[in-house]
């Protein structure tokens, strides 16, 4: 598997996996000369980077995909629904709004008579 094919992710795992297998004393998958070792430092890390980039690394990774559903989705049409339901639904999507900080106040129709709250974000 050539190194294109890996996410930054996987290429730093495998690259930490392989550096501490180097550290530890295990085989080098690559003959390399020791002036060429000699370049690289004895550095693990960019002894790994080398062994990937050769693709010499037998590793693979499973990428699962998710499950696919068979199952067909509940439809529901609006005029099903009653207005106190689409009350408490349209209230619930507010709150979750609010709770992840897009809202700062949230006006009730009673407050509709009083000046609005406008609170300023603070910029760091």
């Amino acid at each position: 598997m050539a190194s294109e094919e890996f996410s930054k992710y996987e290429r730093a795992r495998i690259l930490g996996a392989r550096a501490l297998q180097i550290s530890m004393d295990a085989p080098l998958l690559l003959k390399m000369k020791e002036e060429d070792m000699d370049k690289l430092n004895f550095d693990p890390l960019r002894l790994a980077e080398k062994e990937v980039e050769e693709g010499v690394l037998p590793i693979s990774v499973n990428r699962p995909m998710p499950e696919k559903k068979e199952e067909k989705l509940k439809e529901v049409n609006i005029k099903d629904v009653s207005d106190e339901k689409k009350e408490k639904i349209e209230e619930k999507e507010i709150k979750e709004i609010a709770e992840e900080g897009e809202i700062m106040a949230l006006a009730t129709p009673e407050d509709e008579e009083e000046e609005p709250i406008v609170s300023e974000e603070i910029e760091e």
